[in-house]
């Protein structure tokens, strides 16, 4: 029968559960992720402990099997190693944080931009309306307490559903221009 010390034993788990952990939370960012749903200057705090645990587990092994160290010198080299993991983990991670793309601009977003009436919006019912963002023309469906005519430009004030509520601010003008870049949405 092989005879493993201990030591060894926890840094071989370390490594594999954490590692192991690491991959998973990594593949399925979400699931491990809600465990500990706060995080570290943008960083989820699950990859950063399970890069830690991993390392440490890493370290360990090498102290005891590489450099022949004893217990206690085996684990501050994996505290070492673990925090490097740590460190190497949150840049990272960090780095993909800001490589994400902004959200998507919301119907709430909208409110108080104007409008162009393309279709008009009998009081209490549905028409259409164009309103610019994100660089582009956008078209929904719009409702008002008051008739607005077809032509004119509304102001949006609120949101219903999947739809806007308008309110009338001027005469005939056109449908806003379509612009290249971002217009500050």
């Amino acid at each position: 029968m092989i005879d493993i010390p201990i030591d060894d034993f926890i840094f071989v788990v370390c490594a594999l559960i954490g590692g192991g952990l690491l991959l998973i939370t990594v593949l399925l960012d979400d699931i491990l992720g809600a465990v500990f749903d706060f995080d570290v200057g943008g960083v989820s705090l699950m990859p950063l402990l399970l890069s830690f645990v991993s390392m440490f587990g890493v370290g360990g092994i090498f102290a005891s099997q590489v450099l022949q160290a004893e217990s206690g010198q085996a684990a501050i080299v994996g505290v070492g190693f673990g925090l490097a993991g740590l460190g190497i983990a949150y840049l990272l991670f960090s780095t993909l944080k800001r490589a994400e793309s902004p959200p998507p601009f919301s119907t709430k977003d909208l409110i108080g931009r104007d409008a162009f009436v393309q279709v008009g919006i009998p009081a209490g019912h549905y028409g259409s309306v164009l309103v610019k963002a994100e660089g582009q023309t956008h078209e929904f469906s719009a409702t008002a307490t008051v008739d607005v005519q077809a032509g004119t430009t509304a102001r949006v004030s609120g949101v219903a559903g999947a739809g806007l509520i308008v309110e009338p601010v001027g005469s005939a003008g056109g449908p806003p221009p379509v612009q290249g870049g971002n217009d500050g949405a």
